[in-house]
């Protein structure tokens, strides 16, 4: 009997026979696209070495006289920091501004001003001109140190000025210099990114051998490579996740080090404020046996007339001194969590029995993130093996790419918070209740998937209720098999169906048993309750507030500038004379996802698939996920408001949508036909830009994430891409 090693050795010496010539075409290509990035990142991204190599470096220190020295540094304060320096007459190409590494890091902006052959004084911004910009520049980063100047002819007179009001002096200074040798320096991260993306473009060039691999006639090659794409995904992910380290919550020796606790190889802390622990404060109520937390709200908050109007509690806050909870519900003298309850069944509550501890909800994110990926990925390959005989590995990655992105997990993973988490929840369970559920509709033992689907549908109620809109994909699902077919008058048929309500009866219960518990209703989540910007228990409904939300949820063009990483959040303006509950967005999906613009065909494409195929389950399931993620966006405006996270509620509705409309277009063009590379080439513009949109939306600088608490580490991320800087 062979032994494994030599059964390894046989499968690899009849494998490489077999595939010898498309191995080394393959090995070949990679091999000339990773030195394609080397060079890229040689001479290309390192052009500021080669630029500067002739320049003959000028020393100023020497000459700064408007600081203070302290030994052989120079002393910037917040009294003395201009540094000016006259009669030079001499060409500038770059300023180098020597920090010192020991001082406490941070981003300063410099304002520069010179005196050229086209400027007798100095010049700033006026109607029509725009002045030498600002430069940011970290203390931290040695790149950041380098400012390439742009001027004209000889400089005659040069001024430096810190500005800014966050400035924390002093400014320790090792030395100035004109016209620097810039560093030559290997960025390891910039190659792999672009090794990455010189990577795709071959996998993902129309005449790639992966739009001949067919998921049904080839499944062992498309599992793998699906399995490795979704591998692919799951890192970038979690390294994105943990980038954002000011919100991750967990420290080692390495990582978070001020917040580790010196002993543990790994510990958690709380990020995020008071108002951030209130799952964990649930937690540790629930384990004591109340519903409400623990902490006791102010008197004068009990003795409100109205605890619900903000600027009144706000007043009676500054008069008291006494502060209360926000975003709580408040209810007869308790606060209580109105988010939904399942994810602090799913995690803070067993952390918190197992170690006494709280639960870091940003692994809570990063693990339900995970597993939307793992269910779309698995969703999206059934829809493919049994609804679409033709699609191609390279079709199926390349739509299930813009699905996983571009429907806003990246955003809840770029703020792990807990106002993420239910949200994530509700669409990891969403993904895998129908991923069971299409399982059950062709197992020969279906009441195992059609519980299990049905039990994580029913759980989104207590995650996120607006996403139980999904549920009603059971009607395009099994309506033909139960109704139309009346399997549902038989005894199996009977037992099946039970399967698919019983968890949709067990959950409700429980959670309106919590309701009651809570609020005396039954039906009441606690939303109205909530001590937040607006009074919610008087927000009710209102039709003037639809059109803005429709504008920006769906059609406003994201808001760009010409400087890395481009997005900035989009205006807004509306003529509701009434309160709008408004947090930055960055455009509507429609002009963000131009993938999404395929749903304009919906009619002309649907009327292909009836020709087709006799059965209209995947007509239903394209209608109800429309319809489900347009009722989802305006309820949202209507019942919360317009915020940015909120788009992942519907977004992946859309985007499923536009991906099975692109299955059907795919099913009816022969893999051969020109009019098939022409569809492969549209679809790889519109799905590059949506990715690259959601790429640059991970990088935007906002309040709260890694490039506000570490504006200095942020800067070193921005002179990677600004190289030419």
């Amino acid at each position: 009997m062979p032994t494994v090693r030599e059964n390894i050795g046989y499968t690899f010496e009849q494998g490489w026979l077999i595939y010898r010539g498309s191995l080394l075409r393959v090995a070949r290509a990679v091999a000339l696209i990773v030195l394609v990035a080397a060079l890229l990142e040689v001479f290309v991204f390192n052009f500021n070495y080669f630029a500067s190599a002739g320049y003959a470096t000028i020393d100023l220190t020497d000459r700064i006289t408007s600081a203070e020295e302290e030994g052989d540094e120079i002393r910037l304060t917040d009294i003395n920091h201009v540094l000016e320096f006259s009669h030079l007459n001499t060409e500038i190409h770059n300023i180098k501004i020597d920090f010192d590494r020991d001082q406490p890091a941070q981003t300063i902006d410099v304002k520069i001003q010179f005196t050229d052959s086209a400027h007798q004084t100095y010049f700033d911004s006026t109607e029509y001109t725009v002045g030498v910009p600002l430069a940011h520049v970290s203390t931290f980063d040695e790149q950041s140190k380098y400012i390439n100047l742009q001027t004209a002819g000889l400089v005659e007179n040069l001024r430096l000025e810190i500005v800014g009001d966050d400035v924390s002096y002093p400014i320790m200074l090792k030395g100035l210099y004109l016209n620097a040798h810039h560093p030559f320096e290997f960025n390891g991260f910039r190659f792999v990114v672009a090794l990455t993306v010189l990577l795709l473009g071959y996998a993902f060039r129309p005449g790639s051998v992966i739009y001949r691999i067919r998921v049904v006639e080839n499944p062992r090659k498309s599992k793998a490579g699906i399995l490795f794409a979704v591998f692919v995904e799951v890192v970038l992910v979690t390294v994105f996740l943990f980038y954002g380290s000011n919100l991750v919550g967990v420290a080692t020796s390495s990582y978070n080090h001020g917040s580790w606790d010196g002993a543990s190889i790994v510990n958690t802390f709380e990020v995020g404020g008071d108002n951030a622990q209130q799952y964990a404060e649930l937690a540790r109520a629930m384990a004591e046996g109340r519903l409400y937390l623990d902490e006791e709200p102010p008197d004068w908050l009990k003795a409100m007339d109205d605890p619900y109007d903000k600027g009144a509690r706000d007043e009676l806050q500054k008069e008291t001194g006494e502060k209360y909870l926000f975003d709580v519900a408040y209810y007869e003298g308790h606060y209580y969590v109105y988010f939904g309850v399942v994810p602090v069944l799913l995690f803070y509550l067993p952390f918190y029995l197992l170690t006494g501890a709280n639960f870091p909800t940003a692994i809570g994110v990063l693990v339900m993130a995970i597993a939307f990926i793992l269910g779309c990925s698995a969703l999206l390959d059934r829809f493919a093996r049994y609804h679409f005989r033709s699609v191609s590995l390279g079709m199926y990655l390349l739509l299930q790419m813009p699905l996983v992105f571009c429907c806003g997990i990246l955003y809840l993973v770029k703020f792990p918070t807990f106002y993420s988490l239910p949200i994530m929840c509700g669409l990891a369970f969403s993904v895998w209740g129908l991923y069971c559920w299409m399982r059950g509709r062709l197992s020969k033992t279906p009441c195992r998937w059609l519980f299990a689907g049905s039990l994580c549908m029913a759980l989104v109620a207590g995650c996120r209720p607006q996403l139980l809109v999904l549920s009603l994909l059971a009607f395009p699902l099994f309506w033909r098999t139960y109704i139309t077919k009346r399997r549902l008058l038989t005894p199996q048929g009977l037992r099946e169906f039970g399967c698919l309500v019983a968890p949709y009866v067990l959950v409700a219960a429980g959670i309106m048993a919590y309701n009651y518990a809570r609020f005396g209703s039954l039906t009441d989540f606690g939303a109205n309750y909530n001590l937040t910007v607006n009074d919610m228990t008087k927000r009710g409904m209102n039709i003037g507030r639809l059109a803005p939300a429709f504008f920006t949820y769906f059609l406003q063009p994201p808001s760009m500038t010409g400087v890395f990483p481009f997005l900035q959040p989009a205006p807004f303006d509306t003529t509701y004379m009434g309160q709008t509950i408004k947090e930055v967005t960055f455009g509507g999906i429609f002009a963000c996802f131009p993938l999404l613009w395929v749903l304009a065909f919906s009619r002309r494409i649907l009327a292909m698939r009836a020709r087709q195929r006799s059965t209209r389950t995947i007509m239903g399931i394209i209608i109800v996920l429309l319809v489900s993620g347009v009722l989802v966006a305006l309820l949202d405006a209507e019942l919360a408001g317009i915020l940015q996270r909120y788009y992942a509620d519907f977004s992946f509705m859309f985007l499923m949508a536009a991906v099975l409309l692109c299955f059907v277009v795919n099913e009816q063009i022969p893999l051969t036909a020109s009019l098939h590379q022409l569809l492969l080439k549209v679809l790889l513009v519109l799905v590059f830009l949506g990715l690259l949109y959601s790429a640059l939306l991970c990088l935007v600088p906002e309040t709260g994430w890694y490039s506000n608490v570490y504006p200095w580490a942020y800067q070193g991320l921005l002179e990677t891409f600004l190289f030419w800087t």
